[in-house]
């Protein structure tokens, strides 16, 4: 629950716990150095810094020293008054509890008050009193732990990425010294960047290889009094055909975006468009977009804020409602100016914008004219919520139907651009079975897809103006998913069946289960696969960790990508029709008027209904 699994992931984010504690001394002025040694073994660590040292008198409700409440009580924390710090990455308390708890041996100690503090545990159970071992000069705390085998599968620490969460710290807090030693390759390395986020958005555009519009970035470091915020920014426009952002919150990453992010793209887009209209930039016969704006912007956002509040307990989401309009309101007066009073770069950057809004117009007109299978021929709008992809009408070209716009977003963002187009459906479309062709157009849902399939239906249907490949049906893998599937289906076979007769028609198989056993990742189908899985790869390897997905939205971009859309690990389900006069009656029988064969469906097949997904 605290660490987020037993794997190699929650292993690290032990170490995570204790560097945060160690960091958040140096994000409150309190420290400048905090090194890491992995020791010999590759199963224990050593975490100093050289900040103020954990304090080691009595607590004051509990009669015992400070020291031992923090490593053995929830909520405890270091931070004993609250203004102690004005901002924390760690969690309150939480992390070196918890971190005591499932580590076989801990050692804290504290340098503080002109001696040398010490207190030994095992398996989160003080092994004495805190001893005094003798005078020391500073004030510091180091923390030795070794996690507990019988807890992990496997305790074997990754110098690499530990190397990597240090590295990306020492950018997030400027001049920060972080140095690592790894004893078993006698290998010893420090990092500490003077221009933090600067050097930071250099290292990327050096990565991606992006040719730069401006040569000095836009940088702001502001903290906003009212609500205490506290926001670093750097950000450069490249000639780079996406957007790529990297946002942190309280030095943790947050892969998810949220709030803060949120904040940051709705200032950036407002400065532009008053920089553009304040000096009547605008284009003639083309609009711009935000992804106009944004589009080979690349960026890294960092905040502070006091009480961060996050999507789960791995921190991959902030939500903070207070953070999108706090960004919004620093970045945008500040990126403004800069672009007022650095003109040159200013209208370079807009002449980029333009060329991206004309590239963008020029494609789909370019769409529109060459390729006899688009629907926009016949001078059809796609749905506004759709993500079309660069290439449709080609045969390797797919539309994925899918259901709810969170998942959409998951899928749009992991899909293939050039070939997967995707249309989003809030909620289960309309039954089409006895339903006339003037009440299927009239649902929004449906329509929308006609319109993207640009093929027309019923008597104006034509094969030859599908605008894709294959047809993908993305549902979730439960009963909604399955019934929404179903109506889906009911539709096709009724207004468009030569889509499912020429094998245009698919299911895809998204996973239910995730099984991660050692460093192994499986996917299950279903209960069952989960099971053949299970017997065929536990045994002996440790104890297995499953995670059920309650739904595709659930999923990270990269995850559903993985199992549902790339084409070389997915599993499709091709529609057929074997029978075609038993496949009319028993679509008849289930989505018809007539509730008599529904209840006589479910009566003789009652028996084979082990668990219902209800």
């Amino acid at each position: 629950m605290y660490i987020g699994g037993v794997g190699s992931t929650g292993l690290h984010h032990l170490v995570w716990e204790i560097l945060d504690n160690a960091i958040d001394e140096a994000m409150n002025g309190y420290a400048s150095n905090v090194s890491v040694t992995l020791h010999e073994d590759g199963a224990s660590l050593t975490i100093t810094d050289d900040g103020r040292g954990i304090p080691v008198d009595k607590h004051p409700k509990t009669k015992k020293s400070a020291l031992e409440v923090i490593f053995t009580t929830l909520h405890a924390g270091g931070k004993f008054d609250a203004g102690n710090y004005k901002t924390a990455g760690g969690l309150h308390g939480v992390g070196a509890s918890v971190v005591n708890a499932l580590s076989k041996e801990l050692v804290a100690t504290v340098k503080r008050d002109g001696a040398l503090w010490e207190q030994r545990f095992k398996q989160g159970v003080p092994a004495g009193a805190v001893k005094k071992l003798g005078p020391a000069r500073g004030t510091g705390t180091t923390v030795f732990f070794r996690p507990d085998a019988t807890i992990f599968p496997k305790v074997e620490f990754d110098p690499e990425i530990i190397k990597q969460r240090l590295e990306i710290a020492s950018y997030l807090h400027k001049g920060l010294r972080l140095a690592f030693e790894d004893e078993a390759k006698r290998e010893k390395v420090a990092y500490q960047h003077a221009e933090g986020l600067a050097d930071y958005l250099k290292k990327i555009i050096t990565e991606r290889s992006a040719a730069q519009v401006h040569e000095a970035p836009f940088t702001l470091t502001r903290e906003n009094d009212e609500s205490g915020i506290r926001l670093d920014v750097a950000l450069q426009w490249t000639q780079s055909t996406d957007e790529h952002v990297r946002s942190y919150v309280n030095g943790i990453p947050t892969g998810s975006g949220g709030t803060h992010e949120n904040g940051f793209r709705a200032g950036l887009g407002k400065a532009v468009r008053n920089f553009i209209d304040t000096h009547n930039l605008s284009p003639k016969g083309v609009t711009l977009t935000a992804e106009d704006i944004r589009e080979g912007l690349i960026a890294v956002l960092s905040v502070f804020l006091q009480e961060p509040q996050f999507q789960g307990q791995t921190k991959d989401r902030l939500n903070n409602p207070e953070a999108s309009a706090a960004v919004d309101s620093q970045v945008r007066p500040a990126l403004e100016h800069w672009l007022n009073t650095n003109i040159s770069v200013a209208e370079s950057i807009v002449a980029r914008i333009i060329l991206a809004a004309r590239a963008r117009e020029a494609s789909r007109a370019a769409q529109q004219e060459v390729s006899r299978k688009t629907a926009t021929s016949n001078r059809l709008t796609l749905p506004g919520k759709m993500s079309d992809c660069t290439t449709p009408g080609r045969d390797d070209s797919e539309l994925f139907i899918v259901e709810g716009d969170s998942a959409g977003g998951s899928a749009k963002q992991g899909r293939d651009r050039a070939r997967q187009a995707i249309l989003p459906l809030r909620g289960k479309v309309l039954n089409t079975e006895s339903a006339s062709l003037a009440k299927v157009l009239e649902n929004k849902e449906l329509s929308d897809l006609v319109t993207a399939l640009g093929c027309g239906l019923g008597k104006n249907f034509d094969l030859a103006r599908l605008r894709y490949g294959k047809i993908i049906i993305l549902a979730d893998a439960d009963s909604d998913g399955h019934h929404i599937a179903t109506l889906l289906l009911t539709f096709v076979y009724r207004h468009m069946p030569l889509l499912i007769s020429s094998g245009r028609v698919f299911l895809a198989q998204p996973p239910l289960y995730r099984i991660d056993i050692g460093k192994d990742t499986f996917w299950a189908l279903d209960d069952a696969h989960k099971g053949r899985l299970l017997k065929a790869h536990g045994n002996g390897r440790g104890t297995p960790e499953i995670t059920r997905f309650k739904g595709l939205g659930e999923m990270m971009p990269k995850v559903l990508w993985e199992t549902t859309l790339n084409p070389r690990t997915r599993r499709l389900l091709r529609v057929d029709i074997a029978d075609q006069i038993v496949t009319d009656r028993v679509i008849n029988e289930l989505m018809g008027k007539d509730p008599s064969a529904r209840f006589r469906f479910i009566m003789e097949r009652a028996e084979d209904a082990v668990e219902l997904d209800v």
